[in-house]
């Protein structure tokens, strides 16, 4: 028997009855996750959820018999309940999902579940994520110690805890995906109520910031937990191959081989989208902070929404509907006479003497004169906006601003200096202590702190020596961490910088010396 083509076995989908083959389909998707093998057709009549009444078993047997002619059941002849001949000779079947019918199912499943899934963002996830990576750390140092001892890392375990890792970030990812795809939920807004807007931008915010300051509180262990198991990852990730392969087709040995690359190249590339997710890698930044911004900007969207929607509301007529109700009104005129008058009420067709514009004209118009025939007036296009000619009152007299200048130019002059003058100061090209900085006034503490931000960026651990251009391109500054015990303090006049003590040298770049 031919293998059924696609349009066959999604055709119950569109069928005149796709209601009642689909409430058959889901009794035997039920059946299959119960682990049960087939059903008889009592049984689905008995077990289905039926949209309207219940039909009867001749109609349960013919969808069945449609089912199965299309692929999607697998029917044999049901002989369990045989008592006589005259049963034997009669048609009595089990049913069963075909391969392809659970292929059908299957997808119609994941199809229906992305369809209703909403936007989440997942503390939780962020949380089993930080528990994972701590897990794996504590089985990596075990592991170390028991090979001192002679013995060899618990493969299992961290094959386990990695297969769990991956599934907890898949999902992250994906809900995270699809919170940035579309958070405004702008087509639930519009036919929304005051109220049940107020209450949803409540709740927005409130969800907003719990999972905000989770991602803060969480993103730098994480990220600092994914740089200490960098270094070791490689040799697990080639265990873990090892031991996946060994489940794999058999083959040759370079078949055996080819499979453990594979599988190792597929765990690390889920490694580097993991180290993706929190770590910068080159010039593009973290997931996690590209989550973050897209969560901030979810708020405005949502008050964007909450605005267009009370613009809808505030009363403003529909110019399409009040034209076709004029339509109307000018259809049922009786006369002639009448659509004039309709028209001049309509569209204000009367005399505007109130303007008190003079008429340039020989003679004197009339106001009987229809405007149609009248000739055309001059209005001020200052009349036309703001229904005055000319501003009321006095004009006002031009202010002479120069004083005002001149003291925004000093200042900005004294400030220009202020910011030279500190940058002279620490820009000299030479090694430094903190601790010998000594006292900063607020301009050279100010631009310290500056510099410090953007060293401080680029840092991924903090034993690590830093070295960056800022910003601006005009200096460059290099950051190496002395003693973890040491301690550098900074007078300045808000108070006393105090942290650990770093090599500090900053300097002008080429282009600026």
């Amino acid at each position: 028997m031919p293998a059924p083509s696609a349009a066959e076995l999604f055709r119950h989908l569109s069928a005149e009855k796709s209601a009642f083959y689909r409430c058959i389909m889901n009794v035997f998707a039920a059946a299959k996750r119960q682990y049960r093998l087939q059903l008889r057709p009592d049984e689905v009549l008995a077990e289905a959820v039926w949209p309207d009444a219940i039909p009867r078993i001749e109609e349960v047997n013919a969808a069945l018999a449609q089912l199965a002619e299309w692929g999607n059941l697998e029917s044999q002849p049901d002989t369990a309940r045989v008592s006589s001949l005259s049963d034997f000779y009669r048609a009595r079947f089990l049913y069963r999902l075909s391969h392809e019918g659970e292929a059908v199912e299957a997808a119609l499943l994941v199809f229906f579940q992305t369809l209703q899934r909403r936007a989440e963002l997942q503390t939780v996830a962020l949380e089993d994520i930080a528990s994972r990576l701590l897990a794996l750390r504590q089985l990596l140092e075990q592991g170390h110690a028991d090979t001192a001892e002679g013995h060899a890392l618990d493969v299992a375990k961290a094959h386990q805890i990695l297969r769990d890792l991956v599934a907890v970030f898949t999902d992250l990812a994906e809900n995270a995906q699809a919170f940035m795809a579309g958070v405004a939920r702008s087509l639930e807004l519009q036919q929304a109520q005051a109220h049940t807007i107020v209450a949803y931008k409540r709740r927005l915010i409130d969800y907003l910031d719990r999972f905000l300051g989770d991602l803060v509180r969480r993103s730098d262990a994480i990220a600092q937990l994914i740089t200490q198991l960098a270094p070791h990852m490689d040799a697990v990730f080639l265990q873990i191959a090892e031991r996946e392969a060994r489940d794999a087709a058999p083959g040759d040995a370079q078949d055996q081989t080819d499979e453990r690359l594979r599988r190792w190249q597929a765990w690390r590339e889920r490694w580097k989208g993991l180290r993706g997710w929190f770590l910068p890698t080159g010039t593009e930044p973290p997931q996690a902070e590209l989550l973050r911004a897209r969560a901030r900007a979810a708020i405005p969207q949502l008050l964007g929404a909450i605005a267009t929607l009370n613009e809808r509301r505030s009363g403003r007529s529909d110019r399409s509907a009040d034209l076709r109700t004029l339509a109307t009104w000018f259809a049922a005129c009786d006369s002639e006479g009448q659509g004039h008058r309709l028209a001049r009420a309509a569209f204000a067709l009367q005399p505007a003497r109130h303007f008190s514009l003079a008429v340039q004209s020989e003679e004197d118009i009339p106001a009987s004169t229809p405007w149609a025939e009248a000739p055309p007036l001059q209005i001020n296009p200052r009349l036309r906006e703001y229904g005055e000619a000319a501003p009321r009152g006095a004009l006002a007299q031009v202010r002479d601003r120069s004083t005002e200048r001149a003291l925004m130019a000093q200042a900005l002059g004294e400030e220009s200096r202020q910011v030279e003058a500190a940058r002279q100061r620490l820009a000299t090209g030479k090694p430094m202590r903190l601790s010998e900085l000594g006292e900063l006034d607020s301009h050279a503490f100010g631009l310290f702190l500056n510099l410090l931000g953007e060293a401080l960026a680029e840092q991924a651990n903090p034993d690590q020596a830093v070295e960056r251009q800022t910003g601006d391109g005009l200096l460059s500054i290099r950051m190496e961490p002395l003693d973890a015990a040491s301690l550098a303090q900074i007078r300045t006049p808000g108070g006393v910088f105090s942290g650990r003590d770093h090599l500090l040298t900053i300097s002008l770049t080429r282009e600026h010396r």
